[in-house]
């Protein structure tokens, strides 16, 4: 249960963590010169955090955050539901199984030669593969997106100026994806269960994050260069993908 809103702030922590909490809300301060206003980013696993020019003062971001106390209290209540309401999969005949945004229904059957297969618009389980069907499914994700992915980020090569490793796709929690040492792109598996646009827009974002690690707004005009309508589709990722099925 979120805790009353009437309490005074708590002072600011050590300057050199750049963080600060405001009743039992942590943010973390990112701040660059490019900037010019102030800006509240509430992370996909939660995580808070406040943009800011490099001259904005403590007590700014204090009564900047108090001021928007209630959106940000609303957005992690909205992340919160969606995390809590994804249903787990009961691997049964009919089920619906999501692949770049279309729902899959899921078939079993005795005998083929792969564990798991797309088939004519049908996810085809053996019987036999049952008690590990979850392992099934994130294998399969795993090496198509592996090959999706890799596609996509061969696409914006050459028009972003980059020269990526290559492309890795495991497991990263509540991360969509990240940029490794060595120029190395990674990316959840669940990407793959996404719409294309949007698993497109990630794809772009990471690449992005090669020529700057930050969000400045250098990083953002990268983005709407590669991809005019990234803020829709950013809007789409933030607001639904919590919501991604799992399995």
């Amino acid at each position: 249960m979120l805790a009353p809103l009437n309490r005074p702030p708590h002072p600011p922590t050590d300057a050199a963590t750049n963080q600060f909490s405001v009743d039992e809300l942590r943010f973390t301060v990112r701040r660059s010169a490019r900037r010019r206003t102030l800006q509240i980013t509430v992370e996909r696993n939660g995580e808070l955090i406040v943009s800011a020019p490099p001259d904005v003062s403590d007590q700014a971001l204090r009564d900047f955050v108090i001021e928007k106390r209630f959106w940000i209290y609303t957005k992690l209540a909205e992340k919160e539901r969606l995390r809590c309401h994804v249903p787990r999969k009961e691997y049964v005949d009919g089920e619906g199984f999501l692949y770049l945004g279309r729902s899959h229904r899921l078939k079993l059957v005795d005998q083929q030669e792969a564990p798991l297969k797309l088939v004519n618009g049908r996810f085809a389980l053996r019987r036999d593969a049952l008690p590990d069907a979850r392992e099934q499914f994130v294998r399969w994700y795993s090496e198509h997106a592996r090959t999706w992915l890799a596609a996509r980020v061969a696409a914006y090569r050459s028009r972003m100026e980059v020269q990526p490793a290559g492309v890795k796709v495991q497991e990263l929690g509540y991360r969509w994806g990240s940029c490794g040492k060595g120029d190395w792109l990674y990316f959840h598996w669940k990407t793959i269960l996404l719409p294309a646009r949007i698993a497109e827009y990630i794809v772009v974002h990471e690449i992005a994050h090669l020529h700057q690690p930050h969000h400045t707004p250098e990083f953002w005009l990268r983005v709407e260069r590669a991809l005019p309508d990234y803020a829709q589709r950013k809007a789409w990722l933030a607001e639904h993908g919590m919501g991604v099925e799992g399995i």
